[in-house]
């Protein structure tokens, strides 16, 4: 392992990173406990290590306590290396009707991982970030994601601008949030290949991308006094699986 060591936290994102092929997993450490409640529970983390061929060690509470950042690592953690992306190529290849988000500007670490959950059990093709992004704080955004962020492919773009204009190219419709000169997301046919562009809580989206974009898309309020945009998260989710549903259902 290099000088790029990063450490994951928890039963769950250490498994993901074991699973999901995404870095070089060097070594896995448990806290020493209870030896048949550690058994039952560990049984699948060997099962894991032993495949993947990667060292699982029995360690104090001090060696655990030294590598981590909360208390919600249960005891377990792993010493990584840096994240593999893939490229935008990657994300589309053999699908038919591929659905891409990029996650961009987003202020939080946790919120990150929430929105890559969301998204990933909506079943998208994967994720666009920039050069710059959370997996800086790979730890939190694992235990935000429930480990997602180790199984997602995620690929990297300069701009949001480079990547419309890839996947526009590629034969994708490009598709922005907005709550000006948008249509409803119920109303818009999303049963089309479609790359979506989420903008953070504060920045949010540049208006010459607004200006490209093929569809606005806006999620209709049933309060019509509600003058406040939701989160990037909740906006994840509400609009990932409605794509899902028209396009599994529609």
């Amino acid at each position: 392992m290099n000088n790029e060591t990063v450490w994951l936290e928890g039963l769950i994102s250490v498994e993901a990173a074991l699973t999901g092929g995404c870095r070089e997993v060097a070594a896995v450490y448990v806290q020493q406990a209870d030896g048949r409640r550690w058994d039952r529970r560990l049984a699948r983390l060997r099962q894991l290590t032993e495949a993947a061929d990667v060292p699982l060690q029995l360690v104090d509470e001090a060696f655990i306590a030294a590598r981590v950042s909360g208390q919600s690592h249960g005891g377990v953690v792993a010493a990584v290396g840096p994240r593999r992306f893939v490229t935008l190529a990657d994300l589309i290849a053999g699908r038919e009707r591929p659905f891409v988000v990029m996650l961009d500007g987003i202020e939080d670490p946790f919120n990150f991982g929430q929105a890559l959950r969301s998204l990933y059990a909506a079943g998208i093709a994967g994720v666009v970030v920039r050069p710059r992004n959370w997996f800086t704080a790979a730890g939190v955004v694992a235990r935000a994601s429930a480990g997602v962020s180790e199984q997602m492919p995620i690929a990297i773009a300069e701009t949001a601008e480079t990547a419309a204009d890839f996947f526009r190219q590629a034969g994708l419709k490009i598709a922005a949030t907005s709550s000006q000169q948008a249509i409803s997301l119920y109303e818009a046919d999303l049963r089309v290949p479609l790359f979506l562009l989420l903008g953070g809580e504060k920045r949010g989206i540049t208006r010459s991308f607004m200006t490209q974009a093929d569809l606005i898309l806006q999620i209709p309020y049933a309060q019509p006094t509600f003058q406040h945009s939701l989160g990037v998260v909740a906006s994840a989710a509400i609009v990932a699986f409605e794509v899902r549903r028209q396009q599994a259902y529609g």
